[in-house]
């Protein structure tokens, strides 16, 4: 039997996940990593974390399941997005750390960009707004703050790449510098409806386009893993990155379909089909796969914090242990508080987009306790999800979006979390058997290639859904707290 394995290196931690030849996940391991946080607002991880996390679960799957290496047909990763690491062409050695997408240290290169008529231009091609979220100030402040970097850089000593790219690198042993569309996509350098670097941008950001990695389909040839890394040479044939990866996963692959994962941060994607939408709501635009040749777009809502709001329950007020307690806290809560978490702790995301912001929280009494607090925060995920489903109703309506929201990642395990979100988006949530699916989507696409896996379309009607949660609250009382958000959303941005 061949098996798939998938790398799914996330912005906490790594994980690997071993996918049987019926696409059933068999065997996982997982790895959490530091977050380095020199500056306020500045978010930095090491390279050499990610590689090391990478290796390790790799063969911590292999091994649990019992197979040989050999018995693995082909490789498949997905990646946080947007994260920022240089490295040396001929030793791999990282020349900074990677600055990671949460990172909010260009905003005043950004807002310079903006002061000077560039954005419209830049969406225009990228489908991005210009923001620290994106990859291309990240790559500019690198080469402008690290000494050398840029003249490394022209030489072509230097190599740039999203983490997908990063561990490509490494794995194929320094033999392949490439990307997929979707990751090219996050990087704000990439032209989506041409399908190439921009060679504009880079000019404008001062970036050697040298540096820049090739650019494949989500399903392609990437190489071979080493055999002295992983105990044979394994093929990587799929890469996308992670929300492109669960929309795959999720099968959303009709105009319409709509799928929300919840991680450290979360993120809404809506198939638009072979047309980028132009978003007049602040929406992204962007390729959701690419597969012959040919991309399919989305329009992408992005919201930074989402499970990392419960994480600083855990680590910054340290009121719970594990996340699993807030559902029985949220149950616990005092309902005649109306507490009201706005978690914008590294700025806004969609469809606010001001990095400048930061968190805030409403209706404080002396009564409210961690059980108000761990509802709080559970249920900031729903109102932040609803501003996004609003503005993707209002931008696309050619087809329409599907009332049905697929939903995955981590927080996607709380009952209580996803009835809210179901309760205050007026609408059903569905939430499938295998909640992998960020590494499912790419397991599915190395699978693919390598002969093993079906096509799109029986693919697609092998999705099974576990739960449908749908809503039960009070349409009057939905309206009075989707209101109350909204005020503690507009104070916060005017504070």
């Amino acid at each position: 039997m061949s098996y798939v394995l998938a790398i799914d290196q996330g912005t906490t931690s790594t994980r690997s996940i071993l996918f049987d030849g019926e696409m059933t996940p068999v065997a996982r391991a997982q790895e959490e990593f530091p977050q380095h946080f020199p500056q306020s607002g500045w978010v930095e991880h090491d390279p050499i974390d990610l590689w090391t996390t990478t290796v390790a679960t790799c063969r911590t799957a292999i091994e649990q399941a019992g197979i040989s290496p050999s018995q693995v047909a082909a490789i498949g990763i997905t990646n946080q997005r947007e994260t920022v690491i240089v490295w040396d062409r001929i030793t791999g050695a990282p020349i900074h750390n990677a600055i990671v997408w949460q990172d909010r240290r260009t905003a005043d290169q950004c807002r310079a960009l903006r002061d000077s008529g560039h954005e419209q231009m830049i969406t225009d091609r990228t489908g991005l707004l210009v923001d620290p979220y994106f990859s291309g100030t990240k790559l500019r402040w690198i080469l402008d703050h690290v000494d050398g970097a840029r003249e490394r850089a022209t030489n072509g000593d230097l190599l740039f790449g999203t983490v997908d790219s990063y561990l490509i690198w490494n794995l194929t042993g320094g033999a392949v510098h490439a990307t997929d569309a979707t990751n090219a996509a996050r990087t704000m350098l990439y032209d989506i409806r041409k399908g190439g670097w921009s060679s504009t941008i880079c000019k404008l950001l001062d970036i050697p386009m040298q540096m820049l990695p090739d650019v494949k389909d989500c399903a392609a040839d990437f190489g071979r893993a080493r055999s002295d890394i992983l105990g044979a040479e394994i093929p990587i044939f799929g890469v996308a990155g992670d929300q492109q990866a669960a929309t795959l996963g999720q099968a959303c692959f009709k105009p319409g379909m709509l799928k929300s994962t919840y991680g450290t941060g979360c993120f809404a994607l809506l198939n638009t089909g072979e047309t980028p939408v132009v978003s007049k709501n602040r929406l992204l635009t962007t390729i959701a796969y690419q597969l012959g040749g040919n991309p399919t777009y989305a329009l992408e809502g992005s919201i930074f914090v989402a499970g990392a709001a419960v994480q600083w329950l855990r680590d910054g007020l340290q009121i719970i242990d594990d996340a699993a307690q807030t559902q029985a806290l949220a149950e616990a809560a005092d309902p005649h508080q109306d507490v009201i978490l706005v978690p914008a702790f590294v700025g806004f995301g969609a469809p606010y987009w001001n990095p400048d912001s930061r968190g805030a929280a409403f209706g404080l009494t002396r009564a409210t306790g961690p059980a108000e607090m761990a509802k709080a925060a559970l249920e900031s995920v729903g109102y932040q999800t609803r501003d996004l489903l609003d503005a993707m109703s209002a931008d696309w309506q050619a087809t329409g979006v599907q009332s049905t929201l697929r939903v995955d990642g981590g927080m996607s395990a709380s009952n209580w979390a996803m009835q809210f979100l179901s309760d205050i988006i007026a609408a059903p949530v569905d939430r499938p058997v295998i909640q992998e699916t960020t590494a499912l989507g790419v397991a599915w696409l190395a699978g693919m290639y390598a002969g093993l896996y079906p096509d799109q379309d029986e693919f697609a009607a092998s999705w099974v859904r576990e739960t449908q949660f749908t809503p039960t609250m009070d349409p009057n009382l939905r309206a009075a707290k989707y209101e109350s958000w909204q005020k503690a959303v507009q104070a916060t941005l005017s504070f």
